[in-house]
């Protein structure tokens, strides 16, 4: 499967101007006992010629499924650097386990956990370089759903907590409506929100456009 979108919004006054572009690729192999993914996502925006966004992310996964289980394995590394939330590098990388509650063609919905290794270069809240490593727990709720044939409503929000560290969190929560306008072509809105509580940054973003996705 290959699939990319490109959404954005652009806005102009008199007195300021400002824009935001959302660039995203995956691509995906499945069998029957396994999966493979690998996603990555750019961000970048200004307003009155000030960069506010220039977020760069790309995450490689794999999911090892059992015959007539709705429990899976999963392992993802995930690489971050991000403007907005001031956020210099970031490696995460781990393992655990999922379960689907709905696996249908219409009908998805996905729960999963596990541990992830974090080890970041921020910049913190006064100012000064964050250099740390911690352990986190990943809790993942995902679902996709088809309305009306060719209507598609889908999220998948992450709570990443520091085992280690009390209020030291990652909130993640991507969410998308799609109108196919045939099998490979689609109108997309997409909504984006991201908070960084070691940093005390988040960024909210919702755009529009286009979305390509061709299965083989």
């Amino acid at each position: 499967m290959v699939q990319y979108s490109s959404t954005g919004s652009i806005n102009r006054t008199d007195e300021s101007k400002a824009y935001l572009l959302n660039n995203a690729l995956k691509l995906g192999i499945r069998k029957q006992s396994i999966s493979l993914n690998f996603s990555n996502n750019w961000i970048y925006g200004k307003q009155n010629r000030q960069l506010t966004n220039n977020d760069f992310s790309s995450t490689l996964d794999f999911n090892l499924y059992h015959a007539q289980s709705k429990f899976f394995y999963w392992g993802l590394a995930n690489y971050n650097t991000s403007v907005s939330l001031k956020i210099n590098n970031q490696l995460l990388a781990g393992v655990g386990i999922a379960y689907n509650f709905l696996d249908k063609e219409t009908a998805y919905l996905n729960i999963s956990n596990g541990l992830l290794f974090d080890t970041s270069d921020l910049i913190s809240p006064d100012g000064f370089r964050d250099q740390y490593e911690t352990i986190r727990n990943s809790l993942r709720v995902s679902f996709k759903f088809v309305l009306f044939q060719n209507l598609i409503l889908s999220n998948t929000s992450f709570l990443q907590n520091a085992l280690t560290t009390k209020g030291d969190y990652v909130l993640k929560t991507d969410a998308a409506l799609n109108f196919k306008i045939n099998k490979w072509l689609g109108l997309n809105t997409s909504y984006k929100y991201n908070r960084v509580s070691r940093t005390e940054r988040e960024n909210s973003l919702l755009s529009y456009g286009l979305t390509f996705e061709r299965y083989f």
